[in-house]
Parts: structure tokens; sequence; C-alpha cells
């Protein structure tokens, strides 16, 4: 059994404990406040909508614009209060100002906030030395975007001492980090990092009622990954069916919210996850499986059922 073989059996057969995460799933309760970024559309918006059902009181932040009230239209018909239950918020998560603005008004509105998703993000494409805007735009809503919010609302979640948990979105691209669109790669490993950081400071702070997640969404289809397709493909998953295994997976108490998506099985993204590990630990090229001297291995090492 070789080295990524093995940390696949370790993986699969001692799983980590779930700990502190139990109680993120008390967060998700009638009359208790969820506030969205990227809430008028694809994933945020199908969380809106679930957490509306489950009696939340919600807030859909987003840019501003007739697609975030028709949003908030939709969400207020699934809630319990209706209008009176729900917000819209016009934010730029890129400014750290309409963050601070974003939690001033979610608490004036609604009181404590138990669920903060961090979930705005965009992908205008990039290429290593291409247009320094699209770097700079990417990072700034991408990975900025959740670092301010985490940091802005978390404070004030841990203070009220009630179960409350923060989701950030991030992708398996931050992880295995494929070529073609390195800005977005950097942002989405960045929120990576950034996510299992928060949540070691927060279960080793005393008293500390809150918990971080991290999302990582499989193929999904929604207005980012649609790229001018007007029908979905059958390999993606809706955002409903991600919000469900997000849902499932906060039960279970999972930090790592890993997707599988209608082309991809859990199993095919661990193999991916733990080659691109494995090309630090056996000293192979970076990105060997895009590496003409390391593709058919890659490839037998995906195969491989033994493990």
């Amino acid at each position: 059994m070789d080295l990524a073989a093995a940390a696949l059996y370790l993986f699969r057969n001692f799983p980590p404990s779930t700990g502190i995460y139990a109680m993120s799933y008390a967060a998700i309760a009638k009359n208790h406040v969820a506030v969205i970024t990227g809430a008028a559309s694809g994933i945020g918006l199908a969380a809106a909508k679930r957490f509306a059902g489950l009696g939340l009181k919600v807030v859909l932040a987003d840019l501003p614009g007739e697609r975030l009230q028709a949003a908030a239209a939709e969400v207020a018909r699934l809630a319990t209060g209706g209008a009176n239950d729900v917000a819209a918020i016009a934010t730029d998560v890129s400014r750290p100002d309409d963050l601070v603005a974003l939690a001033r008004a979610a608490s004036e509105r609604f009181g404590h906030v138990h669920v903060l998703m961090n979930n705005a993000g965009i992908q205008p494409g990039s290429s290593m030395f291409g247009p320094l805007g699209n770097w700079e735009g990417v990072i700034a809503v991408n990975l900025w975007g959740v670092i301010n919010g985490s940091r802005i609302f978390a404070p004030a979640m841990i203070a009220h001492g009630e179960p409350a948990l923060i989701i950030n979105t991030g992708s398996k691209q931050g992880i295995t980090t494929p070529p073609g669109d390195p800005a977005y790669n950097v942002s989405k490993a960045g929120v990576k990092v950034f996510t299992e950081a928060l949540q070691h400071e927060l279960r080793n702070t005393e008293g500390c009622k809150v918990a971080a997640h991290l999302l990582i969404p499989g193929f999904v289809y929604t207005s980012l990954t649609a790229h001018g397709r007007t029908e979905k493909p059958e390999g993606a998953w809706t955002p409903e069916q991600t919000v469900d295994f997000m849902m499932e997976s906060l039960e279970r108490g999972d930090f790592y919210i890993l997707c599988p998506d209608n082309e991809v099985a859990r199993s095919t993204d661990e193999k991916r996850i733990l080659w691109a590990a494995g090309d630090i630990v056996e000293n192979r090229p970076p990105l060997s499986r895009w590496h003409p001297g390391h593709g058919e291995a890659f490839k037998s090492f995906l195969a491989d059922k033994k493990d």
C-alpha cells in the first residue's frame, strides 16, 4: 500500500471526531437569524430559502439591484412571518465598511446573528500574466469578503453565548488547484486555510459556542458556472441539492462539507485530494496530475480499487 492509499485508508476508517461541531446544527432553529452573502442567486439563495422554511429570520446580502429584491420576495414567501422575517441589504463584500453596515443592520432589524454564510463569490477568469484587475477583484470578493465577514460578525456571535455557526464557501479548486484560473484558485485556497484557522481559534476560545465550517461544492449549475448555458448539464447538481447536502453534513458535524455531484463521487474527490498532497510528500512536480511525466500514474492511482 503506497502512501496515498494508506492515507485514504486511515481517513475512511478513522474519521475525525465531531466534537464541538454537534452544536452547529442547534444554531439553525426557529426565530434564529441567518445572514447570507451572495444571496441573490445560486447556493446563497437556495440556503436563504431553506433557512426561511425552517423558521429563521433571514438577511440576504448582495449587490444592489432588482435581482436582490426579487430574491428577497422569493424567500419571504417561505418565511414564517413573510416579509417581516426577511431583509435585503445591498452589500459589496469587497468593502469592509459595507460588511460593518450589514452587521449593524442585521442586529438592529432582528437581534443576535446565529448563522453567517460567507458565500459571495465571483469568477471573471484569470491568467497568470493577465489583467491585474481580475486578480484584485476575485481576491477582494472571494477571500477578503470571507475574512472580513468572519472577523466583523464573529465577536458578537461569540459574545451572545448561543449556538452559532459560520459557513464559508470554498471550492475544490482551492484544494486540488487545477490549472486555468489561478486567481480563483488562490482565493479559494485562502478560504480553506482561513476557515481552518478560524475553527481552531473558535474551539480554543473559552465558553465559545460558535463553530466554523467549510462548504466545498461540487459542480453546481449557477450563474457563476453557467458560462452561457441555459440548461443545467447532467453532471451538475442544483443549488438546492448542494444545500440539502450541506444541511445533512452540518447535522453530522462535518467541518469539511465536501459535496459530490452527478459526475464525481466522493471517492474520486478523495483520491484527487490525496494525490495533490502527495506532490509534496513524494516530491513530484507541482500539479503533477497535468504533468506529462506523471499523468498516467495518476490515472492508475485513480482507477485502483484495492484501497
